[in-house]
This record gives structure tokens, C-alpha cells and sequence, in this order.
């Protein structure tokens, strides 16, 4: 039995924190404190782990290849096979993307006077699969609160053209598309008949497909009704899950619908089937999130009773625990038994770890974890460098966040935008504005494109310091760098996945 009972009654006797670490678990508040997505580490590794890759392997006739090898020469040939091979390939998607042009120049003339349609029609276009994912994709990028409701219609209009051309059928990524279209002009009853049609049509509803569905109508109300759904779905393809109830709930976390999970939960035991590790790890950060940590306590119990032990995630969780629970001594614990049970302490152990005392604000443990990871072994990386930095700025050390910035680019790891926003945060709480504003240019000359994140944090702390002038400046160069869109009134109503 693994629960955290019996990891003081029978594995871990001889550390003296166990033995209270479940009732330590149940009196830690919930991770609501508005700092972030704390636990956002562990989610995206389940997520990632759950991956599958597909790989296409064409090959040549093998006497043809032998011939060209007698004739030419090995090098030669190889030289001139993939030479030949990226000019086609690199023109076919030059013409693809000509046309792509061309069908969006042809949209947007559509209204009184021109018919579209009839245009396209004249326009002798070959469709093709990549020919309609670059339109759609283009609408999409176009999308804004004052014309939503015409690229909607824009979008559905090519659509439906393109799936009547011969020699060409829609794909489920294509649905996928038009679908992403009606979600940003919350088009949510379009969306619901895409999903009729697909089904009609014989296309796999996938996890994509639910997770489009989920992420627009979750807080339009309607997420129990998308779940249920799909449930009762006879044509969702769930792979590689065991079942769906599996796909559901690990489509769930990924957009937050953590009480949404527990109902879930219920109904696959209604239905009969069984939990397995990815469901009881998936449970056990929606317990952690909404604060439910005796529930935590008991599910840790149950997956004990029922014959699961910890894996590579569920240690990643407790580990979060206890950080965030500012339990360093507990965690040397863990750690050491990870390593007696089999796991080696990976760099996401160590970050989800750090990430949570420096949240609980013990930078002196952080400082530890961070030494005693370089010396077994684990070399840090950009998202640890981060953490690090970001726990600095935060307790106001910036001399300290400012060396260990210094430190990754020595040790060849290139910040990214998030570090480089800790950073120019850092500088503004400091009231080193020059310094920061200069850090935003030297993101642009290496290619780390500041995000709208970066930008509002400069001019928001520029305006508390009554430097307008400096602040519109900013606000300038950002709508120059295309972060326009920002300052427009939100429209959506739903996370984006």
C-alpha cells in the first residue's frame, strides 16, 4: 500500500517527518493565491508524456536506387536525390501558399456586387489539404473583435467551397480549423453542428476535438453537456488512452476543469472502469488545486489498495506538496527514497520542487536544491534558471537574480521570454527603468520576441512611477511589433488550447 500513511508506517519509518506529513498535507491552503500557474509544470508533463508521434517512412524501389547508385556514384546521387526532393517540395508549397494568397484576397471582396463563390470557381485553384489549412489559418490570424462575425462566415464559406471541389475531402485537422474559427467569434451552435456533421460524415471525434469544444464552452456554461457528449459517443477515438474516461479527464486538466474532473471520475466508476496511474495522477493535482487535501490524503490510500505505487509524476506532485508546504527536510526525505525505490531524480523533480519553496518563499532551500541538483548530476535548465531568477526578483534580491542571468548564458542556456521577464520586472521594482528598457531591445537583437506580457509589465511599472511619456513610448513600439490586438476589448470567453 502506498499512501502517505503507509510511507510512515512501513517504508520510510526512519524519517521522522512522515509520520505527520499527511495531516501537514490536509492543513496546507489550496494554490490559490493569484501568483500563477504553480502547478502548471506537472500538468504539462502528464500532458507530454501522453504524446504519441507517428513517423512516415517512403522509400524507393530498392533495384531503382541500386541502378541510380551504379550510374552516378553514391555521392552524387544522394547529393542530387535531396537536392531534387526540397526543390519540389519547396516550390509545391511556394504555389500552395500563392494560392492560399489568392483565395484570401478573393474573401475578402465578398459582399454586394462580387460573389465569391463564383470567383473561386473562376479561379481554376487546386485544393488541396495544405491549400486549405494556409486560408484558414490566415482568416484565423485576422480574427479581432469588430470583424468576427464575417471571417466566421468568410471561413465557412470557403469551407464549404473547398469540400464540393472533386479530388479533394475535408480532414478532421480541417474541421478542426473551421472549428477554431467559430470558437473566436464564439459561434458555439456552429460548432455543435461541425460536430454532427463530422459524426455524419464518418470522421473520429478525437481529443482534439473535445478539447476545442471544452476550452470554448467551458465558461459559457455548457462544459457538463460537451463531456457528457462524448461520453455517450460511440465514434471517439480516445487513443492512446485505455478509454475514454481517460481522454476526458486528461483533456480536462489541461484546461483547468478540475471539479468538472471529480464528476467525471464518478461516472467512469459507474460505468465500470477501473483507474489506472494517469488517473489517479490526474485526480490527485484537481484534489491539490481545489485545496481538497484530504481527499489528496485518501486517494494516495486508494491507489495503495488498489496496487499502484508512485511513478515518475505522482512523486513530481508530492514534491510540489512539499515545497510549496516549505517542507525542505521532508523533500531530502523523498528524494532519497525515490532513489531506493528506482527513480532517479530527474531535472522536472528538482524545478517542480524549488518552484514551490520559492513560492513559500525559502530561498535558502531553493538556493540548496539548486546546488544539490548541480551535484548529482542534473545540469540546469532554462525553465530552473527561471524559477530561480523569478524567486529572486520577487523576495527583491535582484543583485542575486542578476547573477544567476549572467551564470545560464555562461553555462550555454539562452533565456527565454519568461526569464527575460522576471528579469525586466526585477529592474522596475528597482526603479532601473533605462536598464529595463534597454533588456527589451537586447530580447529583440538575439530573436526572443517580447510577448504582451513583457510589455504591459514595463508600462504598467512605468506608469506608477509617473513616467507617461516612457510608458506611450513603449505602447508605440508595442502596437509597432504587432502586440495591437491586446488593446482591443476581450471578446473570448474561453482559454485558448
Amino acid at each position: 500500500m502506498y499512501s502517505i500513511a503507509l510511507f510512515g508506517q512501513r517504508v520510510i519509518q526512519r524519517f521522522s517527518y512522515f509520520s505527520s506529513f499527511s495531516r501537514f498535507l490536509c492543513n496546507q491552503q489550496s494554490d490559490t493565491d493569484g501568483t500563477g500557474n504553480s502547478f502548471g509544470r506537472i500538468e504539462d508533463y502528464l500532458n507530454e508524456s501522453w504524446k504519441s508521434t507517428n513517423s512516415e517512412n517512403n522509400m524507393k524501389d530498392k533495384s531503382e536506387i541500386q541502378e541510380s547508385i551504379d550510374f552516378i556514384g553514391i555521392n552524387d546521387y544522394y547529393e542530387g536525390h535531396f537536392r531534387q526532393k526540397f526543390s519540389s517540395r519547396h516550390n509545391f508549397i511556394e504555389n500552395v501558399r500563392n494560392e492560399a494568397s489568392m483565395v484570401l484576397e478573393i474573401l475578402q471582396q465578398d459582399g454586394p456586387g462580387f460573389d465569391a463563390k463564383a470567383a473561386l470557381d473562376n479561379s481554376h485553384i487546386t485544393v488541396s489539404s495544405l491549400l486549405v489549412r494556409e486560408v484558414l489559418l490566415g482568416i484565423l490570424k485576422t480574427i479581432n473583435y469588430a470583424n468576427k462575425n464575417r471571417c466566421a462566415k468568410l471561413g465557412y464559406k470557403f469551407f464549404v467551397w473547398s469540400g464540393q471541389q472533386e479530388n479533394y475531402r475535408h480532414t478532421a485537422n480541417s474541421y478542426h480549423l473551421i472549428m477554431k474559427i467559430f470558437a473566436e467569434s464564439e459561434e458555439f451552435k456552429a460548432m455543435w453542428r461541425l460536430v454532427d456533421e463530422m459524426i455524419e460524415k464518418g470522421y473520429p471525434t478525437t481529443a482534439r476535438t473535445f478539447n476545442l469544444l471544452i476550452c470554448t464552452c467551458g465558461e459559457a456554461g455548457l462544459a457538463r453537456k460537451v463531456v457528457e457528449r462524448f461520453i455517450k459517443s460511440k465514434t471517439f477515438n480516445y487513443r492512446p488512452f485505455r478509454h475514454s474516461f481517460n481522454a476526458i479527464l486528461h483533456s480536462l486538466l489541461a484546461v483547468n476543469q478540475y471539479r468538472l474532473i471529480e464528476w467525471v471520475y464518478q461516472q467512469m466508476l459507474v460505468e465500470g472502469h477501473l483507474p489506472d496511474i494517469l488517473t489517479y495522477n490526474i485526480l490527485l493535482c484537481s484534489k491539490y488545486r481545489l485545496g481538497k487535501l484530504d481527499q489528496f490524503h485518501r486517494l494516495l490510500d486508494e491507489m495503495g489498495r488498489n496496487g499502484f505505487s508512485p511513478d515518475f509524476h505522482t512523486f513530481n506532485i508530492l514534491l510540489h506538496v512539499l515545497g510549496k508546504g516549505d517542507k525542505p527536510l521532508a523533500a531530502v526525505n523523498l528524494l532519497n527514497h525515490m532513489k531506493e525505490v528506482g527513480y532517479e531524480p530527474s531535472i522536472l523533480h528538482f524545478t517542480t520542487l524549488i518552484d514551490g519553496l520559492s513560492r513559500a518563499g525559502n530561498l535558502d532551500a531553493c538556493k540548496y536544491f539548486f546546488e544539490e541538483m548541480i551535484r548529482q548530476g542534473c545540469v540546469p535548465d532554462v525553465v530552473c534558471y527561471t524559477v530561480m531568477i523569478t524567486g529572486y526578483v520577487v523576495a527583491g534580491e535582484l543583485d542575486k537574480a542578476q547573477e544567476l542571468f549572467s551564470d545560464m548564458i555562461v553555462n550555454g542556456q539562452l533565456p527565454n521570454v519568461f526569464t527575460y521577464n522576471s528579469m525586466i520586472r526585477g529592474l522596475c521594482m528597482a526603479e532601473k527603468f533605462d536598464e529595463a528598457c534597454m533588456m527589451v531591445k537586447e530580447m529583440e537583437s538575439v530573436g526572443c520576441n517580447p510577448n504582451f506580457k513583457v510589455y504591459s509589465t514595463l508600462v504598467s511599472y512605468l506608469k506608477n512611477a509617473g513616467k507617461l511619456s516612457k510608458a506611450h513610448e513603449v505602447i508605440r513600439h508595442m502596437v509597432d511589433k504587432g502586440q495591437y490586438i491586446h488593446l482591443v476589448p476581450k471578446f473570448k470567453r474561453y482559454r485558448r488550447c
